[in-house]
């Protein structure tokens, strides 16, 4: 298969970036597409030009750092799945692929494809967590939680931060993944010790990173590789308004 690749380049955030194009050709369709852009940046380094610079970790779908805009959607035209589980079979022979990095004002771009995405970090840090001493793992019986609730609380915590929420949204809203993080403890008896705190602290530091805010459009939800619910940023602003009103 061969393909035209139109990709962003960009030197770093400041730096006025473009659109450039390349060739490939006699690309297997089992080829990922990562493994595309492998043989594309070994062509250039056999000529001697600088390398395109994208990000990419695990190579499996869990850790979420390959995050490409593809042909205008986050990930590529493939639902459920990241960039690296995405191969050239989902696409035709001789098609023209645009390859953009995630946009957001949260989301500089370091150097062409590569973004700084540590503004999720930030938040995650703000109260994505539980601080008290939880010992050794308790016996199973011993805190009892609902089937439903239990799966809601994993639904939830499979989000994978990778950011294709942000760069999906008008907006460039945060709330899904923050949403994601808040109800992976909110479903929980374990979560509760800290819920007001965490919500209100995780929702300010989104505020603080630039983040825009929801519109209900749904474009979250849809791109997501992980699949999570947009009823999880239903429970997050239940939980900040109760939060909120109960806070000293």
């Amino acid at each position: 298969m061969d393909f035209t690749l139109k990709i962003w380049r960009q030197e770093n955030a400041t730096a006025k970036g473009s659109q450039q194009e390349y060739k490939v050709k006699d690309i297997s369709s089992d080829t990922s597409f990562l493994e595309m852009l492998d043989a594309l940046n070994q062509q250039l380094v056999e000529k001697g030009e600088d390398v395109i610079s994208f990000d990419n970790d695990c190579r499996e779908g869990v850790c979420g750092t390959c995050s490409l805009y593809i042909n205008g959607e986050a990930h590529g035209p493939k639902k459920l799945v990241t960039t690296c589980q995405l191969y050239m079979r989902s696409f035709t022979d001789g098609q023209t692929i645009y390859i953009e990095p995630f946009r957001a004002n949260a989301f500089p771009v370091i150097k062409d494809l590569v973004v700084d995405r540590s503004a999720l970090d930030r938040i995650q840090q703000a109260g994505g967590y539980t601080s008290f001493n939880t010992g050794s793992a308790p016996e199973a019986n011993a805190m009892p939680i609902a089937k439903e609730d239990a799966a809601a609380a994993f639904d939830a915590a499979e989000c994978i931060g990778c950011g294709a929420c942000v760069a999906t949204c008008k907006n460039a809203s945060a709330m899904l993944y923050v949403s994601a993080k808040v109800s992976q403890f909110a479903y929980l008896p374990q979560g509760k010790v800290e819920a007001a705190e965490r919500v209100l602290n995780m929702v300010a530091q989104m505020d603080t990173e630039g983040f825009g805010n929801c519109t209900n459009t749904g474009a979250c939800e849809v791109e997501c590789p992980k699949g999570i619910s947009i009823k999880n940023i239903a429970r997050m602003n239940r939980e900040f308004m109760c939060a909120s009103l109960t806070s000293e």
